[in-house]
């Protein structure tokens, strides 16, 4: 079954906004700290870049990148999470992917991933 499920990537200027959305599935959304991450289609690495990310143990993280400009939040009735992107720069083209660190558990895996959207910020 599909845990998580990203959408709302399009193509904006520079100075834009969009927002995005992840929705999860009940244990995921309840268990699991859900953030997003990017992978720019320069990037050498491998690994996807933590861009932010809601802890159920503490406030929201932002990486230093996107402080002031992207803001996550979440809808308890329909578990969603968002991240609304504002001031959208050229460097911000990825394509983002909504993910959930889960604890450990007999039937749920360690982590989740969403199947990704594509931003595309152009000047």
């Amino acid at each position: 079954a599909v845990q998580l499920r990203d959408s709302g990537g399009g193509s904006v200027q520079a100075g834009g906004s969009l927002k995005l959305t992840c929705h999860a599935s009940g244990y995921v959304f309840i268990e699991c700290d859900i953030g997003w991450y990017r992978q720019r289609p320069d990037s050498d690495d491998i690994e996807r870049e933590l861009v932010s990310r809601l802890s159920r143990r503490g406030p929201p993280t932002y990486a230093d990148s996107v402080k002031g400009r992207f803001t996550i939040f979440e809808d308890h009735p329909s578990n969603t999470v968002y991240l609304q992107m504002d001031r959208l720069k050229i460097e911000d083209t990825a394509v983002y992917f909504c993910g959930a660190d889960c604890p450990d558990d007999p039937v749920w895996k360690k982590k989740y991933w969403g199947q990704g959207t594509q931003v595309n910020v152009s000047s």
